[in-house]
C-alpha cells in the first residue's frame, strides 16, 4: 500500500502547506487551512489531469477552423437569458451560487423543462432523488396544465439521475449524449481515484477541470451549482471561479419574495446585468417590470421616503429608500444600513451634517432599501441623503419626484452615467419631477416627458425636494 501523508489546504485559494497555519501564506485568509490525508501516488500525479470525450488534441491553423453558425441556445426564461447575454453559448460552463433554499435548483429545473422540448438535457443531482425532483417538476408544471383535463405534460427529453461519482456521470453522458448538462452540486461530486472526501479543495478543483474539458471538447453546455460560505462567496478554492466561463449569483432576502440573478463573470456577455424573479409556489416567476413591483407598496407623502433610479446593467430600476433618525440613547450614535454600504452611509451623514445644516451627531440613523435589494451605485447618494434629511425634518419628499446624483465631500452633486435612460424610465412610471445634478457639459438633450430640476449642491437639492429648511430660532438648533 502507498504511504499516506498529511497536508493542509486553503479553502479559499487552494494553496498547500506541510503544517497548519492560522493564516494562509498565499491569500492571507484566516482560519481557511484544513487537514487532508493523501497518498504518495496522488501527490506524484499532476494536479491538472483532465479527461474529455474527444481524445488527443491536434493543433490546427486558424483559417482551417470551422466555427459554423455558433448560435446561442434559446433559453425560455427571458430574465435568465438577459443575464447570460442572450442565451447559452454551446460548450460553455456556468457556475451558479447562492444561499441554501434561495432557488438555484428550482430555477435550473424550470429552465431545463422549458428547453427539453428541443434539446436533450441530463440533470445530475447528488442531493435529491429522481422522485423528489419529479415531485418538484410536477408542482412547477401544474400552472400549465390543461384546464379541461387537468393533465400535466412533462418533457420527454429530460433525463434525471442521482449520482455523485464523476466517472459514472461521464458514462451516462456518453450513453445519452445530451446538449445540456446540469450538475447539482459540485460539492457532492467526487473522483474515486482521489482519497479526499467530496467537497474538499482537491475534489472540487479536479471535478471542475474535468467538466470544463468535457464542455470544451464535446460542445455540451454545462451548468454547475455551487454552495456558498457564510460570507456569501462560493465555497471551494478561488480557482473554481477561474475555471468556468460564467459565474452567476442568485441572491435575495429569505423573508422577501424577490430574487435577483447577478452576473459576476461572463466571457460571452456583460457582467452588470441582473434578472429579477419572484418566488411562488410554482417556482420562480419573471418580473417583467421590476420598478413597478418595487414601488407597489410605497406610502406616498411619508417622511423619510425617497425614490432613486439605479442602473443594473442596461436596465434602470426605480427603488424606494427609507431613512429614519432617532435621538441616540448612548454615547455614540449608531449608523445601521440595510442594502446600503456602511462606509457610504457614514460619508453621506457627514456631508449632511457639515454642508446641509442637518445635525446628525446625536441621531441614530437607519437606512433601508425596500424589497431586500442591495445598492452599490453612487447615483443613489442623493436619494439616501434626502430620505435621512426628510426623517430628521419630519417633512416628506415630493411624492412625484425622483432623485438622482452622486454626492461629493464638498456637498456638490455629480452626474451619473446613462442619465437619459434613467429619466425615461421614471417618466414611464408616472413621475413628474426629476432632481438631478446641473449639467456642465453638452450631451444628449433631456426628455420632455418629465420636469428636470438641475441643482449644484446638496442644500439646493433638499430645498427642491422638501422646500427650504425652517428659519433658526433663538435657543433652537438649526436642522
Amino acid at each position: 500500500m502507498a504511504k499516506t501523508n498529511t497536508r493542509y489546504l486553503c479553502q479559499e485559494c487552494g494553496g498547500t502547506s506541510p503544517k497548519y497555519m492560522g493564516k494562509c501564506p498565499k491569500c492571507e485568509a484566516f482560519g481557511s487551512m484544513i487537514e487532508e490525508i493523501v497518498r504518495e501516488d496522488e501527490i506524484s500525479k499532476p494536479s491538472s489531469v483532465v479527461r474529455g470525450l474527444s481524445g488527443r488534441s491536434t493543433p490546427r491553423r486558424l483559417p482551417d477552423i470551422d466555427v459554423g453558425a455558433e448560435d446561442r441556445i434559446h433559453v425560455p426564461i427571458g430574465e435568465f437569458a438577459r443575464v447570460l447575454g442572450g442565451g447559452i453559448v454551446p460548450g460553455s460552463i456556468v457556475l451558479i451560487g447562492g444561499d441554501p433554499g434561495i432557488g438555484k435548483s428550482t430555477l435550473l429545473l424550470q429552465m431545463t423543462m422549458g428547453m427539453a422540448s428541443k434539446q436533450r438535457v441530463l440533470y445530475v443531482s447528488g442531493e435529491e432523488s429522481e422522485r423528489q425532483i419529479k415531485m418538484r417538476a410536477t408542482r412547477i408544471m401544474a400552472h400549465n396544465a390543461d384546464e379541461k383535463s387537468g393533465s400535466i405534460s412533462l418533457p420527454e427529453e429530460l433525463f434525471l439521475v442521482t449520482e455523485t461519482n464523476l466517472d459514472v456521470i461521464m458514462d451516462h453522458i456518453r450513453e445519452i449524449k445530451p446538449t445540456l448538462l446540469i450538475v447539482d452540486s459540485i460539492q457532492t461530486t467526487y473522483i474515486p481515484e482521489l482519497s479526499s472526501s467530496a467537497g474538499s479543495v482537491t475534489q472540487v478543483r479536479e471535478c471542475s477541470s474535468q467538466l470544463r474539458e468535457l464542455a470544451k471538447t464535446s460542445g455540451i453546455s454545462v451548468f454547475v451549482i455551487g454552495h456558498v460560505t457564510k460570507e456569501g462567496t462560493i465555497a471551494g478554492p478561488r480557482v473554481l471561479e477561474h475555471i468556468v466561463d460564467t459565474v452567476l449569483h442568485l441572491e435575495g432576502d429569505r423573508y422577501q419574495a424577490y430574487r435577483l440573478l447577478r452576473s459576476v463573470k461572463n466571457r460571452f456577455g456583460a457582467t452588470a446585468e441582473v434578472g429579477v424573479f419572484e418566488m411562488h409556489e410554482r417556482g420562480l416567476v419573471e418580473v417583467s417590470n421590476p420598478s413597478e413591483a418595487f414601488l407597489a407598496e410605497r406610502m406616498v407623502n411619508a417622511p423619510g421616503s425617497s425614490v432613486a433610479v439605479t442602473m443594473e446593467g442596461t436596465r434602470p430600476l426605480l427603488i424606494e429608500i427609507q431613512g429614519l433618525t432617532s435621538p441616540t440613547n448612548f454615547g455614540n450614535a449608531r449608523r445601521t444600513p440595510n442594502g446600503v454600504n456602511f462606509n457610504r452611509l457614514l460619508l453621506i451623514a457627514a456631508v449632511l451634517t457639515r454642508r446641509a445644516r442637518v445635525n446628525l451627531s446625536e441621531q441614530d440613523i437607519f437606512v433601508n432599501v425596500v424589497s431586500g435589494l442591495k445598492i452599490d451605485e453612487p447615483a443613489a447618494d442623493l436619494a439616501i441623503a434626502a430620505a435621512i434629511a426628510s426623517s430628521m425634518r419630519d417633512k416628506p419628499v415630493r411624492a412625484d419626484a425622483v432623485l438622482i446624483g452622486e454626492l461629493g465631500l464638498a456637498g456638490e452633486l455629480r452626474m451619473p452615467s446613462q442619465m437619459p435612460l434613467r429619466l425615461r424610465e421614471a417618466a414611464k412610471l408616472g413621475f413628474k419631477v426629476a432632481i438631478v445634478p446641473k449639467r456642465l457639459r453638452k450631451s444628449e438633450p433631456w426628455t420632455k416627458d418629465i420636469q428636470i430640476i438641475e441643482v449644484r449642491s446638496i442644500q439646493q437639492a433638499l430645498d427642491a425636494a422638501m422646500g427650504k429648511a425652517p428659519a433658526p430660532q433663538k435657543g433652537r438648533k438649526v436642522v
